[in-house]
């Protein structure tokens, strides 16, 4: 295991600089993930920590070691990638072992570990097996294993879930964060996911354009998000964006939106001179008799929980509630937000007020 420093990377492609400047400090130990739209750079920065990519800038450090100019094969690292990578000509066993057997390792130490990760990973009935005879889980889990085999100092995952279906994607995130919790070896994960980076991470990377836009816990970035573009990001379903300004109304401080809906704001709120944007996730909004009266546009019951995409007024909002409900698209329905989960930012600069 190691610690992973990355300091002011940079990353360009000719005229064209992709990343800005990224820090990020990784503990030994720890899951960290990558997480952000597409382009976001976090699958450049992936391989630029592994040694797939030149580093155009800045650097990357790997348990005390600066590894600008280190070889791959050299950084004690190993990377599950989203394609799984198997030979087809060669049985599962010999995919987990061909990294140790391009070191010249004897076959009693090979056998050995790949028994080892077998057992690891339940694939000890599949050691005999061809890749075209396993399932895209199992063909996932023959990739961790070759990586696991090799018992780096840091295990990188570039969205390697993404090609398996809904139902299979829950059952490997829960394996993969079983994994690390049994090897606690130092895990850098990508993915564009945001409940995959929720359920699995010790700590999250939220990039945009090449840029780290936050790092924390989970729930640190689910319940302080620093700026609009991590609110917004982070959570599921998202959260809502009213724009408006906050007005004193009877003695009180209101938020008042464009299109005049009067919402509520914590307490303690104070005036904010430039407009504002309001959010409200949608799992913090009830429906009460006596709640703000909305016009449902669309119900999406799902079993678990009903979403309601309603207008207060002429603004978009959506709620997301455990209760059945009996009102149909046109008709109204009070919307009662909790006051103590609103999140305020400035309309100029994106960021929390």
């Amino acid at each position: 295991m190691a610690q992973v420093a990355v300091r002011n990377v940079i990353k360009k492609y000719g005229s064209l600089q992709v990343i800005h400047g990224v820090n990020i400090d990784i503990v030994d130990g720890e899951f960290v993930v990558l997480v952000g739209p597409s382009g976001c750079g976090k699958s450049t920065l992936l391989r630029m920590i592994a040694g797939l990519e030149t580093i155009s800038g800045g650097e990357v450090d790997i348990g005390g070691r600066v590894v600008n100019d280190v070889l791959p094969k050299d950084r004690d690292i190993a990377m599950v990638f989203q394609n799984y990578a198997l030979y087809p000509h060669k049985t599962v066993a010999e995919n987990m072992g061909f990294p140790l057997k391009l070191k010249g390792r004897p076959k009693d130490e090979i056998k050995a570990k790949v028994n080892k990760a077998a057992e690891i990973l339940a694939l000890e009935k599949l050691l005999d097996r061809y890749p075209k005879q396993l399932s895209g889980g199992q063909r996932q889990r023959v990739a961790m294993g070759r990586a696991i085999v090799r018992d780096p100092q840091v295990f990188l995952f570039d969205e390697p879930l993404s090609n398996l279906d809904a139902k299979l994607r829950v059952t490997m995130r829960v394996e993969i964060k079983e994994l690390h919790q049994r090897l606690k070896t130092t895990t850098v994960y990508v993915t564009h996911d945001q409940i995959e980076a929720m359920t699995m991470a010790d700590k999250i990377v939220v990039m945009r354009d090449g840029r780290v836009e936050q790092v924390g816990a989970p729930l640190e970035l689910y319940d302080r998000p620093a700026n609009i573009f991590v609110a917004g990001f982070i959570g599921s379903p998202s959260m809502n964006f009213v724009r408006g300004r906050l007005e004193s109304q009877a003695g009180a401080v209101v938020f008042v939106s464009d299109n005049g809906a009067v919402l509520p704001v914590p307490a303690g709120t104070s005036i904010h001179a430039d407009p504002v944007v309001y959010g409200i996730r949608p799992e913090h909004i009830d429906v009460r008799d006596d709640g703000l009266a909305a016009t449902i546009s669309v119900l999406e019951p799902t079993g678990s929980e009903t979403q309601i995409f309603a207008h207060l007024g002429s603004d978009p909002i959506n709620a997301a509630v455990r209760d059945r409900v009996s009102s149909r698209p046109g008709e109204t329905i009070g919307l009662a937000i909790d006051p103590g989960r609103v999140h305020l930012f400035d309309r100029k600069t994106g960021n929390r007020l």
